[in-house]
């Protein structure tokens, strides 16, 4: 291991980021009031729950949320008593996952410039929260202990066609004691969403594992990985660090230096290109719950495999899922395998087969919308 030059003697920093659409969760999700702000799977919105995992871990005070201008308020009312209201910071524009990082990486230096900091997804569902924390506990001592970026990655259970694979190469170190010992291992590479046959090699060969989107590193090693593989971007983000230091309005910052930030992916950008990546494979469940019927699996259903929430009958269907709001009463005769959602001003009805293709019915939906507004 390499030392690093992170500092071991300060607590650790988590960057929550908040600002996906979560469109395939139409019509309960909405622009200003997405997937992880509504209580999916569970009593209180995903984001709640992000935050509650990292408690005793990392103090309050060193938690921020990054999220967009439109989703803030929402994002402050979930956030209320969990963090400080400073500690919300809303990008004027969507710049992709790479800039988002770049300007948590500037928050966290602007407090430690060698700080070490976990960036984490904030609409994800993790029911061991126990072997949760002490993987995020191991992660966090493998950067502090070395200059590198480091990635924990899901043990698949499928071979998925929906997420990126990470390919692992040599045992890279052990990190912890006794059971909370946790392996680390090199990264060879990053592979995107791969087809069915594919997948199925790589759940087979044992050598792959998901990505999830969650990553450890310091504050130097990533700006360094900034410059060295991103220079254009980072360029601009000099200029928020600059800012930070100086103590400027950060709002007014970010509205001036945000828009001119390439829009790219932190895997594209740095991760890809990086050769000092590693990654620590969760011994925690997972679930991303990406679309509608990956809910069904975190509720229980009846004896015909139905699963509903709110007012709901179903009679002589079998593996539908059903969502009702505001006490409306929806029913449901002779049919199956549907996902049925219904709020105060939409409805969805869909084959759960077709889950996945939602976008292109939202593509209509905004068209008339926006028709309605010119008339």
């Amino acid at each position: 291991m390499a030392k690093t030059t992170a500092s071991n003697s300060s607590a650790p920093y988590v960057v929550i980021i908040a600002g996906g659409k979560g469109e395939r969760f139409w019509p309960q999700s909405r622009t200003a009031r997405p997937k992880h702000l509504l209580p999916v799977v569970g009593q209180t919105p995903l984001l709640a729950q992000t935050l509650e995992r990292v408690k005793g871990i990392v103090p309050a005070k060193n938690t921020f949320v990054i999220t967009s201008a439109v989703q803030a308020r929402e994002v402050a009312k979930v956030c209320r008593g969990l963090i400080p209201a400073a500690n919300i910071v809303a990008e004027p524009v969507g710049r992709d996952t790479a800039a988002a990082v770049g300007l948590a990486a500037a928050l966290v230096g602007a407090r430690d410039p060698n700080g070490v900091f976990a960036v984490l997804p904030a609409d994800h569902v993790i029911h061991d929260i126990k072997a949760y924390q002490i993987d995020l506990r191991a992660a966090f001592a493998a950067a502090g202990a070395a200059d590198v970026m480091v990635t924990i990655g899901i043990p698949p259970n499928e071979p998925a066609t929906g997420f990126g694979y990470i390919q692992r190469g040599e045992e890279w170190g052990r990190v912890g004691a006794g059971k909370t010992a946790r392996t680390v291992f090199a990264v060879k590479r990053f592979v995107e969403k791969p087809k069915l046959e594919l997948a199925e090699a790589y759940l087979k060969s044992g050598d792959y594992v998901w990505n999830a989107g969650m990553f450890v590193w310091s504050v130097p090693v990533v700006e360094a990985a900034f410059a060295a593989y991103a220079p254009e971007l980072d360029a601009g983000l000099k200029k928020i660090r600059v800012a930070l230091r100086k103590k400027s309005p950060l709002a007014a910052v970010l509205k001036r230096v945000y828009p001119t930030l390439v829009r790219i992916s932190v895997d594209y950008a740095l991760l890809e290109k990086s050769t000092n990546v590693v990654m620590l494979p969760a011994s925690f469940d997972w679930d991303d719950v990406g679309a509608w019927p990956a809910v069904a699996k975190h509720f229980k259903a009846d004896a015909a495999g139905n699963v509903a929430r709110g007012e709901v009958i179903v009679e002589q269907g079998r593996g539908n899922l059903v969502f009702g709001e505001g006490g409306h009463l929806v029913t449901l005769l002779g049919v199956d395998d549907l996902v049925v959602v219904h709020t105060a001003d939409a409805t969805l009805v869909m084959p759960k087969a077709r889950a996945q293709d939602i976008k292109a019915l939202l593509a209509k939906v905004g068209l008339r919308k926006d028709a309605a507004k010119r008339l």
